[in-house]
């Protein structure tokens, strides 16, 4: 019996996806057929949870931590992350100015909602996190991509920012240590956009996910704490990337009072609440040894001076030093279009096409190192080879 085909809102049409979790299905598929392939496609910590964070959560369900909880977050991870972001941040945050969620994209999606629609406009970097613009087109307002480019160190140009700023800015979107480039902003870049925000009154998202997996001395100033800037940034940031919690689903964003307060009431139309035994379990991160995240992020480290070696030795391939984060953001132009495609059929290693993340990401593949020392080494074994017969 026919079907009729169901109707669909007109916003949905403009709602975007993640690439990576596409290429990890066709690479599942792939296995399912016998193949062996190398997963370099996810941004997920391939750790485990520390054990003492694990201990934590297991105590709270333990205790009966299974009901519903404050939607803003409990009071005890609120104050947590606020005593850290005052300290790592240089600024005076109350618990306030702290929302939990479940995951941190609740915090770029309610943000957006919050604060842009049809008529405003929303600067994001280009290439960046693809969430970005997909949650700003939804939204109905106008995305206005911010050129990030190889040659700049994938940072964004001053001067092309200048001219992106209109009176209907309403927000700009940064991200550093960025996905999908490792790239870094600098004082310069972070001091300039702190002044045209207070110029211009908008908002700065600073996506600060990636800040403790960091290389050599660098420091990753944070943009809240510029003059001016308590009162229009928000930070969005989590426990999945440093603290290997990606399932646990545990985020959070830290904003003015006022902007806390409607994004809340997003929160609850939507999930309610974060559970409260992921909760404890993310002040049991917060509070407890960080030794363990020292030894990811040097262990990360040893991946990318490995895999970004492998890549420039490549022949038509190069490959920038990423200073965060756990990619690397290699130029495969010589090699044409579709060599993520290409390199997970022949080679059988999955990783996400540089498109997936903007139109600057033509030409490049995104890369995670969040594997194992010996597989990148197979996997830039594989890649060589299957280059080379093109």
């Amino acid at each position: 019996m026919a079907t009729t085909p169901l109707h669909f809102a007109e916003r949905m049409s403009r709602l975007g996806t993640e690439s990576a979790f596409d290429v990890m299905v066709r690479a599942r598929a792939l296995e399912a057929q016998g193949r062996d392939i190398i997963h370099l496609q996810l941004g997920e910590p391939d750790f485990d949870t520390p054990a003492h964070i694990i201990e934590a959560g297991i105590e709270a369900l333990r205790n009966g931590e299974t009901h519903y909880t404050p939607p803003a977050g409990i009071p005890q991870l609120r104050e947590a992350i606020a005593n850290e972001v005052s300290q790592t941040r240089g600024v005076t945050i109350e618990p306030d100015q702290v929302v939990v969620t479940p995951g941190g994209k609740p915090i770029m999606f309610y943000l957006i909602l919050a604060l842009a629609g049809p008529g405003d406009e929303v600067i994001y970097p280009d290439t960046g996190f693809p969430i970005y613009g997909s949650v700003v087109n939804f939204s109905g307002a106008t995305p206005m991509p911010l050129a990030l480019r190889e040659e700049n160190d994938f940072r964004f140009d001053l001067d092309e920012l200048r001219a992106l700023i209109s009176d209907r800015t309403r927000l700009v979107i940064i991200n550093s240590p960025a996905n999908p480039t490792g790239g870094v902003l600098t004082d310069e870049e972070i001091s300039e956009l702190a002044r045209l925000a207070v110029k211009h009154d908008f908002v700065v998202m600073s996506d600060e996910i990636y800040r403790k997996i960091v290389y050599g001395d660098f420091e990753q100033p944070s943009i809240i704490s510029y003059p001016g800037m308590q009162e229009r940034t928000v930070i969005l940031d989590g426990f999945s990337k440093t603290y290997a919690m990606t399932g646990w689903r545990l985020g959070f964003g830290v904003m003015p009072r006022d902007l806390a307060l409607q994004v809340t009431r997003l929160a609850i139309n939507c999930n309610s609440c974060t559970p409260g035994f992921t909760q404890l379990a993310g002040v049991a991160a917060l509070t407890g040894p960080q030794e363990p995240v020292e030894q990811m992020v040097a262990e990360f480290q040893r991946r990318r001076d490995a895999i970004v070696a492998g890549l420039n030795d490549i022949p038509g391939v190069t490959c920038n030093l990423p200073l965060g984060a756990f990619y690397v953001f290699p130029n495969v132009s010589h090699y044409g279009d579709n060599i993520a495609d290409y390199l997970l059929n022949e080679a059988g290693v999955a990783m996400v096409d540089g498109t997936s993340f903007g139109a600057q990401g033509k030409g490049y593949l995104r890369i995670s190192y969040a594997n194992s020392l010996e597989n990148i080494e197979k996997a830039l074994e594989r890649m060589r080879e299957a280059l080379l017969k093109m």
